[in-house]
């Protein structure tokens, strides 16, 4: 494990607790997933023994074309801790999220995980999140640069290293992999990443929140990470230049 600095003026409360007292919620944004929703969701619950509550939840929008949304939905019927939540309004990735976000702190959860759906992130790294969110941190970030990448380009990796140590020279963090999407929260440190508002509107949004939470205290965990995420545009990479020159700019104001 990877651990951050504590900062006594941490914008989230601090409160050490275990999971057989903990309501989980887990967010995953699904889009023609094929067979594989419905195994990845039973793969993930098989992880979540030993909390008071546990609930997944799906989120699906227009962008699944296949029957993704319709098998889940039967799942659903037999499974009472998954909600398959559909999002018509959603016009990017980021809508996905933030509606699972909401959905999750609306039901009570304590700790939300964010996870990516296909088998892209492992199940089986899901544990060593919970472990270190029970030693009392705020945040537990998933990290392939000290775990592994599988099936990924050569290009792909050198774009998130790249972003990672642009971000940690320009916005003053210390993370290993400021671009992955496998996290942990727990439901104070969420309620002040949505309070300070997501900008980004493409992939930059997980770099976003992590420079949020860069005063918190936090732990980076090694993850596997299998088969390349679609392929970055020039509009994402704009964007993501957008994005960090006004985070830039609000540290420079001691904003940030």
């Amino acid at each position: 494990m990877q651990k951050g600095i504590p900062s006594e003026n941490a914008a989230a409360q601090r409160t050490s607790l275990k999971r057989n007292a903990v309501h989980l919620g887990i967010v995953c944004p699904m889009a023609n997933e094929g067979d594989k929703a419905v195994r990845f969701c039973q793969a993930v619950l098989q992880q979540t023994s030993g909390f008071q509550k546990a609930v997944f939840f799906a989120v699906f929008d227009r962008a699944n074309k296949d029957e993704s949304l319709d098998q889940m939905r039967a799942l659903e019927q037999t499974e009472p801790r998954l909600r398959v939540i559909w999002a018509p309004e959603d016009r990017c990735v980021v809508d996905a999220y933030l509606r699972g976000y909401k959905e999750a702190l609306d039901a009570g959860c304590e700790w939300i995980l964010e996870i990516d759906a296909g088998f892209s992130h492992q199940p089986e790294d899901i544990p060593q999140f919970f472990d270190a969110m029970e030693e009392g941190m705020d945040c537990v970030f998933g990290s392939r640069f000290i775990g592994h990448f599988e099936h990924s380009s050569f290009k792909r990796r050198v774009i998130s290293w790249g972003g990672t140590k642009l971000a940690n020279l320009l916005l003053g963090t210390r993370q290993t992999d400021m671009t992955s999407g496998f996290e942990l929260f727990s439901r104070d440190t969420l309620n002040m990443v949505l309070g300070r508002g997501i900008h980004s509107r493409a992939h930059f949004f997980q770099t976003e929140i992590k420079t949020y939470c860069r005063k918190l205290k936090f732990v980076e965990v090694p993850i596997t990470y299998r088969s390349a995420s679609p392929r970055l545009g020039l509009s994402a990479v704009k964007e993501a230049f957008r994005q960090l020159w006004r985070l830039f700019q609000l540290r420079l104001k001691e904003q940030l």
